[in-house]
């Protein structure tokens, strides 16, 4: 049975109009995301505000880790609460290829969506084991076909289109999802190298510039992830997910859906 923590209020992020500035790396071009306030501050990230670099890191990987773990099978049922489609409620939205799909098409045929890792499971090998493989916060719905083709590649752009593409690209090496979830992608991949730090028993995830990570637990590419969070920033579908995640399934966030900047304060 999942355990379920109750909260009493509801934040509202509010963007202010401070921008982060000279923080880009030389490799990007995207202005650094906005900084931004949330209800949650003062409160849940209040260890956080203020720090930057690897005190940032440490301190939202000790908030963050505070977290309900589910089991491989009630993922099933958090998806489709989670991704539930805001114009048919009977429906998912599959990530890379942006299709609406019934709820009770999920499973392992051709036509059904699956358990899409989008921090690739063999990268780390951690497998579908309560923690890294059954986190929420990286767990999305994907076409079977479409979840097989990306594989366990890592991100980058270019590459040709594909069956169920959506806009989503692939090449030898490397995946690039469709524009509309290119953020959300990278806030994913940066959150689990936050939350997972070797510290429990499951590999030290780290990001990297590489786009031939294999079985090793890093993933990349860090720098077209972090254009990525810069060029697609957080909607209401992706705000609404975490909060989910955090009212009904975890209890933790992803922090930079809150705080996209952070990724630049980082990295």
């Amino acid at each position: 049975m999942l355990a379920t923590r109750i909260r009493h209020w509801k934040p509202v992020a509010l963007t202010t109009a401070a921008v982060l500035v000279g923080l880009t790396a030389s490799t990007l071009t995207a202005t650094p995301a906005a900084a931004t306030t949330t209800a949650y501050d003062d409160t849940y990230y209040a260890d956080a505000i203020g720090r930057t670099g690897t005190a940032l890191k440490n301190s939202l990987h000790t908030i963050i880790s505070d977290q309900t773990t589910l089991s491989y099978s009630a993922v099933w049922d958090a998806l489709k609460v989670t991704d539930q489609d805001p114009n048919n409620s009977n429906n998912v939205i599959l990530l890379y290829s942006g299709i609406s799909r019934s709820k009770s098409l999920n499973g392992g045929n051709t036509g059904n969506w699956n358990r899409e890792h989008v921090w690739a499971q063999s990268h780390g090998d951690f497998g579908t084991s309560a923690g890294p493989g059954t986190d929420l916060h990286h767990l999305r719905p994907e076409d079977v076909q479409v979840n097989s083709t990306r594989g366990n590649k890592d991100f980058d752009n270019g590459g040709s289109s594909f069956t169920n593409s959506g806009g989503s690209l692939t090449d030898s090496n490397s995946f690039e999802p469709r524009d509309a979830v290119k953020g959300d992608v990278a806030r994913m991949i940066l959150y689990m190298a936050v939350r997972y730090e070797g510290d429990d028993a499951f590999a030290d995830l780290e990001p990297n510039d590489s786009v031939s990570n294999g079985s090793v637990p890093y993933h990349g590419r860090l720098s077209v992830l972090k254009q990525w969070n810069d060029d697609d920033p957080p909607n209401a579908f992706e705000e609404n997910r975490n909060e989910i995640i955090y009212d009904t399934y975890q209890g933790n966030r992803n922090p930079f859906i809150d705080h996209p900047e952070w990724v630049e304060a980082i990295w």
